[in-house]
């Protein structure tokens, strides 16, 4: 059994797969499977050199069904004790896996980290805003506000996101979001106060691009979690402003 499972969901992104791909094979920490779960793509996905690396496992979806299910799906493939997400457009850096895992080593009760990033749009590199600089701790509320954790940054136990129910299949957007809420309500986030991501934007599939009104799927995600009986009062107040 491996100890960390990685998840990349990919969908009509020959053209950047393998800069993913192949930072997850680069990785320094070893004791990893990689899992591409191709939301039924029709280009050359599947004939990609790097699918055929022996450290790569091929799973795909029969009909398009969005990011949340193929991430579910690669979940529920996976064998490691730990999930590590990685988007088809961003690269990890080579020490990615291995300082997390020492991380969640030295610290046995969280359950989840995260780590710092760098941005590239449009081919050059930019300055996020101060506004989505990477917090550390219990950050519910700050999380209500914006999303705060990357899914390429996160690696979490797995048992963790069985517990919460894994992405929300019915979002076609913000899934992320509603996760990290029905997490940070009663989890600490870890932060490995290092860059180790490069996040890549600017391309027109971004969802953040291409699906609008994303404030209304940020809304349901609050309303699922104000009725779940998750938030203590003290918590429920804000998220109901």
């Amino acid at each position: 059994m491996p100890l960390v499972s990685i998840v990349i969901p990919t969908h009509n992104r020959a053209g950047l797969l393998a800069r993913a791909v192949g930072s997850a094979l680069r990785q320094t920490f070893t004791d990893r499977e990689i899992i591409v779960v191709d939301d039924a793509s029709d280009d050359e996905t599947k004939s990609l050199d790097i699918m055929s690396d022996p450290g790569v496992r091929l799973a795909g979806l029969d009909a398009q069904c969005g990011v949340a299910k193929a991430r579910n799906a690669g979940a529920a493939l996976s064998q490691g004790q730990w999930l590590a997400f990685l988007d088809s457009d961003d690269q990890w850096h080579p020490d990615k896996l291995e300082k997390q895992v020492r991380f969640h080593a030295d610290f046995p009760l969280c359950r989840i980290s995260q780590t710092r990033e760098i941005w590239i749009r449009n081919g050059r590199r930019v300055n996020p805003p101060q506004t989505h600089e990477k917090k550390q701790g219990y950050i519910f509320e700050q999380s209500l506000g914006r999303c705060m954790i990357t899914p390429s940054s996160v690696m979490m136990d797995k048992r963790l996101f069985d517990e919460v129910g894994g992405f929300n299949e019915s979002l076609p957007a913000c899934e992320d979001y509603d996760l990290w809420l029905k997490i940070t309500c009663s989890h600490e986030v870890g932060l490995i106060d290092e860059f180790l991501l490069t996040r890549y934007g600017g391309h027109a599939d971004q969802l953040s691009s291409c699906v609008m009104g994303l404030d209304r799927f940020r809304i349901r995600g609050i309303i699922d979690l104000l009725g779940s009986g998750r938030l203590t009062p003290e918590q429920a107040g804000p998220a109901a402003v």
